[in-house]
């Protein structure tokens, strides 16, 4: 029985949830989530996990693949496996992710931190994205505006992970740690500790700050279905002041 998670958060916009432990050790689960874009244009993809055959069911319902992104240096374990099954989709990465990758026979059609800035990939009436070159991963958060959707993966996390392990044996949780949700200690810690350019933090931060969203679709941890703006201003509240 797949372990997969599959639920449509908002209209056109899916979700697949899976467990996933850091360093085998500490779960975090992990997610992709799948956008049906407008007018036809196809679905765009943020691959984090696997491509099971439940995955792949429910993705070639919704339609020819047109984008696979990868959200950050880590985050590029599952983008081969996507390839292969839609090769016309167009890969987006961050530079870190293109020289992580295995499969050195990938071609991208696009780079964060090395294409000019401002580039378009072709996506952007639908899923709009700002790249955080001073943060340690290099992740790239995207907006969905028509369903009020911010997407990341390592920007922020709403720990335990609750619907990605709820078709595991496990439950998710760590004995004795409680929420490690934006509004907790572990917030303020892990945007210090992973900040490499201060001055470019503000500018990322703010600009995701200015994006009409409610929601937030992370890639480790529990969808943050409301408030996800004040979610948000509370994890980067020190480069906001």
């Amino acid at each position: 029985m797949s372990e997969t998670v599959i639920r449509e958060v908002a209209k056109d916009v899916w979700i697949f949830s899976r467990p996933f432990a850091r360093f085998g050790i500490f779960p975090v689960g992990g997610r992709s989530t799948a956008i049906k874009m407008q007018g036809g244009r196809g679905v765009w993809i943020l691959v984090s996990t696997p491509l099971d055959a439940e995955t792949k069911a429910k993705v070639d319902q919704l339609g020819p693949v047109k984008f696979l992104v990868s959200p950050d240096a880590v985050h590029h374990l599952f983008l081969s496996e996507f390839k292969k099954a839609y090769p016309d989709a167009k890969l987006v990465a961050p530079k870190a992710a293109t020289e992580r990758v295995s499969d050195k026979s990938l071609k991208f059609d696009g780079v964060w931190g090395s294409d000019p800035e401002g580039t378009k990939y072709g996506f952007e009436e639908d899923v709009q994205h700002c790249y955080f070159s001073g943060f340690k991963n290099r992740d790239v958060a995207f907006f969905h505006p028509a369903s009020k959707s911010m997407i990341q993966a390592d920007l922020l996390f709403n720990l335990p992970p609750i619907e990605q392990y709820s078709k595991s044996k496990s439950s998710g949780r760590v004995p004795f740690v409680g929420n490690l949700g934006p509004f907790s200690w572990f917030h303020s810690s892990l945007t210090s500790s992973m900040s490499e350019d201060t001055e470019a933090m503000k500018r990322d931060v703010k600009t995701v700050a200015s994006w009409d969203f409610e929601r937030i679709i992370p890639c480790h941890g529990d969808v943050i279905e409301s408030k996800g703006m004040e979610a948000w201003k509370a994890a980067y509240k020190s480069y906001l002041d």
